[in-house]
C-alpha cells in the first residue's frame, strides 16, 4: 500500500479531483499482465469511489473503495502494485483470519486490528513486488519490523506489538478485508456489486488452479497459498469432537432396558411387565498410543485431547476411561479427575489390538472407543461392536507415518469402519 503523500495522512477536501477511472483501469490491466495468475480475482474486484479511504482499501465483499485523489497522484506503475496488494488480502482470507485470531485470542480495539493490517501486509509484501511490479513508497515488509520474510500473518503478529517503532504506519488502511473491522464506508453484504461467499470461493480456486498450473510463475508465497487452497488444512481438534459426539450420541449408542419405569407397552401382555427403553450417556474408552515411535509432544497433544473428548461428550468425566497401549494395553482408568493424573507409560512396540481388546472387555462395555495413535500398527480384523473414532498424529513434512528400522515395513492404513481425523495439521 503506498503511504499519502510520503508523510501526514492527506487532508481530504471536497476540491479533490474526480476518479480518473480510465487511469485506475489501465494499472489494474497492467497488474494482470504483471501476474497472469492473478487475473481473475483483479477482474472481479468492484471499484467504488471513496473519499473516506487515504488510497485504496477493500471489504470483504470484493468491492475495492479508490481514493480519487490518490489515484490522481500516484503513477501508473505504482497503481498496479497497490490492485495486486489490495487483491491479495481477499485472496488469502486475511479478514476471516484476523476475525479467528482475535476471537481465539479475546482481543478487540482498533489498535489490535491496524496490527492485524500490518502483519496482513507482511505477509504479502514480501514477495508481490519486482519483476513488472512497482513497490509503492512507503509499503510495509516484514524486514522494516526487523522481522524475517516467508512467514504467515499469525506467525508475524506473534513477533511484534505496536510502539514507537510502528507510530508512522498508523496511517495505514486496507479496509475490512483487510483486518475484518468494519468500516463506516462499508457497503456490507446487501450493497451493489457484492460477491456471495460461493462466488468468492470460485474466485480463489481459479486462481489457485493457475497458479498450480504454471507453478514456475509465480512466488514461493503464492505457490503455498495455492497448495493449502487445494487442499485446505483440517480443524482438527473441531473435528475430533465433531467425530466423538457424532458417535457418541448414534443410534443404539448409550441404549438400555430399565425396569424402574415400565414400557408403555406391558399394557398390551396383561400380567407381565416389560421394561422401558432409556437413554444414558455414552461411555468413551480413549486407547493412547505410547509406543516408543510416538513423541512427548504427540503424548501431551494426546492429553489435550483427552480433555478435549471429555467436553465432547458433555463433561460426563467419570464416563471417559483412559488406557495407554504399546505392544501390552494397561488397565482403563476413569478420568475423575483433570488429565494430570493419567500415566502414560510404554515405549515399547506397537499393536493397538490389545488395546482394543482391554476396552472392550472394561465394564460397562464403552459406547465409543478413541484411540490416539501415530498409524504404525497393526489393527482389529474385524469392526468392534461399537462406535470407533481414530486420531492420527501429523507428521512433519506432510509425512503420517515415520518408516521404523526395518526400510522395508509400511503400516496398515485405519481401518474403513474407523473415523479417522488428522490431529495438528492446520495448526496456527
Amino acid at each position: 500500500m503506498s503511504r499519502p503523500g510520503g508523510g501526514e495522512r492527506p487532508r481530504l477536501h471536497v476540491a479533490d479531483p474526480v476518479l480518473d477511472i480510465g487511469k485506475l483501469f489501465a494499472a489494474r490491466l497492467q497488474a494482470a499482465r504483471a501476474r497472469p495468475y492473478l487475473a481473475t480475482a483483479l477482474f472481479a474486484l468492484h471499484p467504488v469511489e471513496s473519499r473516506s479511504v487515504p488510497t485504496m482499501a477493500v471489504d470483504a465483499h470484493w468491492r475495492c473503495y479508490v481514493s480519487p485523489a490518490f489515484v490522481d497522484r500516484t503513477p501508473v506503475e505504482e497503481l498496479a502494485g497497490v490492485w495486486v496488494h489490495e487483491v491479495s488480502h481477499l485472496l488469502r482470507d486475511h479478514h476471516g483470519r484476523s476475525d479467528r485470531y482475535a476471537r481465539l485470542r479475546g482481543l478487540s480495539g482498533a489498535a489490535e486490528r491496524l496490527r492485524m493490517n500490518i502483519a496482513a501486509d507482511c505477509e504479502i509484501n514480501d514477495d508481490i513486488y519486482g519483476e513488472g511490479l512497482l513497490k509503492p513508497e512507503g509499503a510495509v515488509d516484514p524486514s522494516s519490523l526487523g522481522l524475517k520474510d516467508g512467514e504467515l500473518m499469525e506467525d508475524y503478529l506473534r513477533q511484534f506489538r505496536l510502539g514507537p517503532h510502528t507510530a508512522h504506519l498508523a496511517w495505514l488502511e486496507c479496509g475490512s478485508g483487510a483486518d475484518g473491522l468494519t468500516r463506516p464506508w462499508d457497503l456490507g453484504p446487501d450493497g451493489a456489486r457484492a460477491l456471495s461467499e460461493q462466488e468468492r470461493d470460485a474466485v480463489r480456486f481459479r486462481v489457485a488452479r493457475g497458479i498450480a498450473g504454471r507453478p514456475g510463475s509465480a512466488s514461493a508465497g503464492w505457490r503455498r497459498w495455492a497448495e493449502e487452497a487445494f487442499h485446505p488444512p483440517q480443524p482438527w481438534r473441531q473435528l475430533l469432537g465433531a467425530a466423538v459426539r457424532t458417535a457418541a450420541s448414534a443410534s443404539g449408542t448409550g441404549d438400555d432396558y430399565v425396569y424402574g419405569r415400565p414400557a408403555r407397552r406391558s399394557a398390551a401382555v396383561p400380567g407381565a411387565v416389560l421394561p422401558s427403553l432409556r437413554r444414558r450417556p455414552a461411555r468413551v474408552v480413549v486407547v493412547i498410543d505410547t509406543s516408543g515411535s510416538v513423541s512427548d509432544a504427540e503424548l501431551g497433544s494426546a492429553l489435550l485431547e483427552v480433555a478435549a473428548i471429555s467436553r465432547a461428550v458433555g463433561g460426563h468425566r467419570d464416563l471417559v476411561g483412559v488406557l495407554a497401549c504399546d505392544a501390552a494395553a494397561g488397565r482403563v482408568r476413569p478420568l475423575c479427575g483433570d488429565t494430570e493424573g493419567v500415566e502414560l507409560l510404554g515405549g515399547g512396540g506397537t499393536d493397538l489390538r490389545a488395546g482394543f481388546t482391554r476396552a472392550l472387555a472394561s465394564r460397562p462395555r464403552p459406547d465409543v472407543v478413541v484411540a490416539l495413535t501415530d498409524g504404525q500398527t497393526p489393527w482389529p480384523a474385524r469392526r468392534p461392536p461399537c462406535r470407533t473414532v481414530v486420531g492420527l498424529f501429523a507428521r512433519d513434512g506432510g509425512r503420517r507415518y515415520d518408516i521404523e528400522s526395518n526400510p522395508d515395513y509400511r503400516p496398515e492404513l485405519p481401518p474403513d469402519w474407523a473415523r479417522v481425523v488428522m490431529i495438528g495439521e492446520g495448526r496456527r
